[in-house]
């Protein structure tokens, strides 16, 4: 199965050392896509962020670019949200954009215990 990762996905590995893939993988999703919006948010936060949080960001942008990296412009959730569907599912922690894809019908993967990710 197909999943969408968010930028706030995507940096849990630096922030919680949690193996997003294997966690992905265990809920069995094999194909992970990054839109380009995403990759270029996440550059913006290395330039902003120190210390700790700007390691997250480069472990973010090494995982992202393992990924199918989808060339869509726009604001990163909009995009998101506009190639989400019933057969790809999202990965992300953000409120607002679950409750929205939620609405759609559409299946969210987020971070639960700071340890395991899990589907809803």
């Amino acid at each position: 199965m197909k999943i969408i990762l968010d930028s706030n996905m995507l940096m849990v590995p630096g922030q919680f050392n949690v193996d997003i893939f294997e966690e992905l993988g265990r809920l069995g999703y094999t194909e992970f896509i990054v839109p380009k919006t995403v990759l270029k948010e996440l550059n913006i936060l290395k330039n902003r962020y120190k210390g700790k949080n700007k390691a997250s960001v480069d472990v973010a942008i090494s995982l992202a670019e393992r990924c199918e990296i989808l060339d869509e412009e726009g604001f990163a959730d909009a995009v998101i949200s506009k190639l989400a569907s019933k057969e790809v599912a999202v990965a992300t922690n953000d409120k607002r954009l679950i409750k929205e894809l939620r609405g759609k019908g559409i299946r969210v993967v987020r971070l639960r215990q700071k340890k395991l990710l899990c589907e809803e």
